[in-house]
């Protein structure tokens, strides 16, 4: 906190497309789609219009008892979208609430509609997980810059290590590893599982761990072992969803179906805050019972399902049918794939993880050694700064430099994103 009030602010006044400009004129590429939730660019006509419209009719009204046509309709269309089999939507406000709805939903599911399997009240995490920054997803976080000074007030948990296979903890080489992995995660479901409500993952791709990327085949075996061993799937598609992965849903790659889904971030396009917990059928008739039962889920937020909210996330929704935007992503990962492999070259480049439009670089003190930078050295933040003079914003992970750009970016606008990034690494002195 120090260090920013004595760094020159930039205050970011107006926005168009991929471009944000601040109140001295300055125009800057969006390299992280204003913290992963930009999907169509700024200032995009039909979600403008979207919130004009419903401005017109009623900014908000409570959904506990009420509704309204914008939250029904939205609910209709996420359903729709959504992995097969998940039929059920409760509104809240943002990831770290979507996810903690999730975890309280998964406890009281086990309580009201299975008692026999018993004290199911506890979660199974990766580490270097990060799920949000209210204490319940802290709780199934495991980022220690960012969660360690709080575990006096976190609920106790399972851990697994992650695949992070440019760093194996298993000291293992993919794919002749097998997905050793899982091992591990399979002797705690085993073993376990009459303490689980649920297992709680980010598919396809760790995002605030450093953009690491799961292996093939790997959340598919997941599912299967959760299915097993009775307990909850729980995905986390906050980061992950609204086409980033080059799917509407990372789930979509495996072709699995979670018990409990959470979305925000893409889900109005970057204009509201607005999230959403998916469940199935099975889940949801847990909750159905007598008034004297109070098998109600006790839980609710004073914006729950905010009409200007659902109504421009309809309008997201609609502008992927009109602009084919999932099909327009392909020659846009393709090209960014191959405007990526000269960063190999890269004296201080470990890896480069790449799903869809969601990138990792991982910058290192020695490449053959893979010896990290300590963190007092912020490689990340001084390739930031010298990407940002050259007009483009980021926001790194520490070491690791993420690129996440809105999905209508031109393929001239990623180029020069990528240039920029080339560019900035390169600034960086040798060891």
């Amino acid at each position: 906190m120090r260090e920013w009030e004595q760094e020159v602010p930039l205050i970011i006044e107006r926005g168009k497309g991929s471009t944000l400009i601040d109140t001295e004129g300055r125009q800057y590429l969006d390299g992280t789609s204003s913290i992963w939730v930009n999907l169509h660019g700024h200032r995009h006509p039909a979600l403008d219009r979207a919130i004009k419209k419903q401005l017109g009719k009623i900014a908000h009204s409570t959904l506990l008892g009420l509704s309204s046509p914008p939250a029904i309709q939205l609910a209709r269309e996420l359903i729709r979208i959504a992995p097969k089999g998940l039929a059920r939507v409760f509104y809240s406000d943002n990831g770290s609430t979507a996810v903690e709805v999730a975890l309280k939903m998964a406890v009281q599911y086990w309580q009201q509609r299975h008692p026999e399997a018993g004290h199911k009240h506890t979660f199974l995490h990766l580490k270097l997980a990060y799920h949000g920054d209210t204490l319940g997803a802290v709780s199934v976080g495991n980022i220690e810059l960012f969660h360690s000074r709080f575990k006096p007030l976190l609920f106790p948990t399972l851990e697994a290590e992650p695949p992070y296979c440019y760093r194996c903890p298993l000291t293992l080489t993919y794919p002749s590893c097998q997905m050793a992995c899982v091992d591990p995660i399979e002797q705690i479901l085993k073993t376990r599982h009459h303490q689980l409500a649920g297992f709680v993952i980010e598919p396809l791709i760790q995002a605030a761990a450093g953009m690491l990327i799961q292996p093939a085949g790997y959340l598919k075996r997941i599912r299967e072992l959760c299915t097993k061993h009775n307990v909850l799937l729980i995905v986390d598609e906050v980061a992950t969803g609204f086409g980033r992965t080059g799917k509407m849903f990372a789930c979509q790659h495996e072709g699995i179906t979670p018990d409990l889904m959470a979305i925000s971030k893409g889900l109005t396009g970057g204009y509201m805050p607005l999230a959403a917990t998916l469940t199935t059928e099975e889940i949801y008739k847990a909750f159905l019972g007598k008034y004297e039962e109070f098998k109600t889920f006790f839980h609710g937020h004073s914006y729950t399902g905010n009409p200007l909210g659902c109504a421009v996330a309809l309008a997201n929704l609609e502008v992927f049918r009109s602009e084919k935007t999932i099909e327009r992503l392909r020659p846009k990962m393709k090209a960014l794939s191959q405007l990526l492999k000269p960063f190999c070259d890269l004296p201080h480049v470990g890896d480069i993880r790449q799903q869809g439009l969601m990138v990792g670089i991982e910058l290192v003190r020695d490449k053959k050694t893979k010896e990290p930078y300590p963190l007092k050295a912020r490689i990340g933040h001084r390739v930031a700064a010298a990407a940002r003079n050259r007009g483009l914003l980021l926001r790194p992970l520490g070491n690791i430099i993420v690129l996440l750009p809105p999905l209508s970016v031109s393929r001239d606008e990623l180029a020069r994103m990528v240039e920029i990034l080339h560019n900035s690494i390169e600034t960086l002195p040798a060891d």
